[in-house]
Parts: C-alpha cells; structure tokens; sequence
C-alpha cells in the first residue's frame, strides 16, 4: 500500500480534469471504523450477522478473529474519503452517478482504520454540459498489503 500523506487535488473549473487522467489525484485522511459505527450500520441496514455485532462469539467463531465491518459500510466510507481527494471550485452540482466495479477484497476488523487513494480514469464531456469521470478507488486498510475495497466510481459535475 501507499506510504503517502493525505492529498487533495483542488481545481478551479472542469476543464482542468482532462490533463489528470491517469495520475493519483489524491489519498484521504485515514477514518476510524470502530465497533460503535459498525453498530450502528447494522441497525440503519437491519444487518445484523454476529461476524460484525457480537464480539465476544466473532472472537471466540469466526475466521477473523474478531468483528468486521459490514462490505458496503466500508464502500460507503468512500463518500466522505472522495470529498477529501478532489475539490472544483466551479462546481455547483455533483451527482454520484454509481459504480461500475467493486469488490471487497479484505475484511475490516473493528477498530482498524481505511483511507482513499483515487486516480482519475477518464473524463468523458456530456452533451448538455458538465463532465462525467470515472474514477478508480482503492480502499487501502491501515498495516495490510491487500486493500479492504477496490472500486471504480462514476461521478457527474455541473458548472453553473
């Protein structure tokens, strides 16, 4: 994984993404995913499997060790890590348009800490104005060689 520190590529309009396809284009701050934010990402999603809210039996059972963190909470921790990465000044919409790929790669034991690093893929122009980028995403899991997500993203900017 990365050694690097935390990175934010700040743009002033649209047109300055086409010369960043392919480069890194930023890595979050590192977030918490303690047992408490597991918790409670299993009542908002009535997921409630003991491999993430019963420590004591995950422990004791499972073949982690411990608790884990649901997949899709640790995807969804992509949202606040993708606002870190990448600011345009001339923005006055995003959309998350949706992901084409991700998997879940290694599993986040309760307590440990993920980031983001994105490069930039590519950057189509839409029709009606606005470009669409596409964006390659990896979850990086703090003191491990594998990633806990891989992912490739699809986000819409507006200019107004």
């Amino acid at each position: 994984m990365t050694t690097a520190t935390p990175t934010t590529t700040h743009l002033g309009t649209l047109a300055e993404l086409d010369d960043l396809v392919g480069t890194v284009i930023g890595v979050s701050s590192w977030q918490p995913v303690e047992q408490e934010r597991i918790n409670t990402f299993a009542d908002a999603t009535d997921d409630h499997q003991w491999i993430h809210i019963d420590p004591e039996r995950a422990s004791a059972e499972s073949p982690f060790g411990g608790p884990i963190a649901h997949g899709y909470l640790t995807l969804s921790l992509f949202i606040p890590m993708w606002a870190e990465v990448l600011t345009i000044d001339s923005v006055t919409m995003a959309v998350n348009y949706g992901l084409n790929k991700v998997r879940f790669t290694n599993p986040v034991p309760a307590g440990a800490r993920v980031r983001l690093q994105a490069t930039l893929k590519q950057v189509d122009h839409l029709p009606k104005g606005g470009v669409q980028i596409t964006v390659d995403g990896i979850i990086e899991l703090e003191n491990s060689d594998r990633p806990a997500v891989v992912l490739e993203g699809v986000y819409r900017y507006f200019e107004g």
